[in-house]
């Protein structure tokens, strides 16, 4: 067996599945405190692509350097999103919440669709085909820096959910939303920060993969929110740590798949692992068994 080979897919299924966990946690933390999965959350990964495409056509600035910027106005538009539309049937039937996310996809993809038409769009960095080499093992910049910035964004979420008040009263509403107004929390606007937080990890993600990638208001949304979809009940629904596990395991599938059999099939491989772990444990890898009544 060729070990080099393998360790170099490895590695570079482990980066690429980091920007996967990312788009995974926006949506397992929203799920944890709204209940609710929200099916726009891929529309505003390509949101994140087309802000990167946009500052590096306008001002020549590498996508990296958007995130300075993307960052906060994901956090706005996902808090006034909440704020304006979700607020209004938070407390309906599931599936209302639900369609509205959906039409809140539609609404985006058709107006990126009206503005930078259906061909795919990406930005080209002077360090496409740079390599870092580690022995035998050689990384793309590319991959490296995405993975680094997921890394530090995660690592920041982790701080502000357990080391400061907002964190501890997004854990309070998640668990008992309830409970957490009886403590004199404002559970609306956790939601609106929740969401908003959620957001800003989608298009962080969708400018960390706008060098790796085309973006395409047609069809990409649609497959980032089946990626984030599958990384969170791979892991577990509402479980922060699984969804970053069950992104590196989605990259490191799909990697494998493309480097071992047929590169055609990449997305198919991450979604029989999918059906198997539904099949043998439908909770989640590290998903809690919700017992019946």
């Amino acid at each position: 067996m060729d070990y080099v080979s393998l360790f170099q897919n490895l590695s570079n299924g482990v980066l690429i599945g980091a920007v996967y966990a990312l788009i995974g946690v926006g949506l397992t933390l929203v799920f944890g405190v709204m209940r609710t999965i929200n099916f726009a959350h891929g529309d505003f990964v390509v949101l994140g692509m087309y802000f990167a495409v946009v500052m590096n056509s306008l001002f020549g600035w590498d996508p990296y350097l958007t995130l300075v910027f993307a960052i906060p106005l994901g956090f706005i538009v996902g808090a006034l999103i909440q704020k304006l539309i979700l607020t209004r049937v938070i407390d309906a039937k599931p599936e209302t919440m639900m369609l509205a996310t959906l039409g809140i996809s539609l609404v985006i993809g058709n107006l990126l669709l009206l503005t930078f038409g259906g061909e795919p769009k990406s930005v080209h960095v002077s360090y496409a085909a740079s390599t870092v080499s580690m022995g035998e093992i050689r990384v793309s910049v590319v991959l490296l820096l995405a993975g680094l910035a997921t890394v530090a964004v995660i690592g920041a979420l982790y701080l502000l959910l357990n080391k400061t008040e907002v964190g501890r009263a997004i854990k309070a509403t998640a668990e008992n939303r309830l409970g957490a107004e009886l403590v004199g929390i404002n559970t609306k606007r956790i939601q609106a920060i929740v969401f908003g937080l959620g957001i800003a990890l989608a298009v962080t993600a969708g400018v960390a993969l706008i060098p790796l990638l085309f973006a395409s208001p047609v069809t990409t949304g649609a497959m980032f929110t089946l990626k984030a979809f599958v990384v969170t009940v791979l892991g577990g629904l509402g479980n922060i740590g699984a969804a970053i596990i069950g992104g590196l395991l989605l990259g490191v599938v799909e990697v494998m798949g493309a480097s071992y059999l047929d590169s055609a099939y990449r997305d198919a491989y991450g979604l029989l692992v999918f059906l198997v772990v539904l099949l043998v444990k439908p909770e989640g890898l590290f998903g809690k068994t919700v017992k019946r009544v």
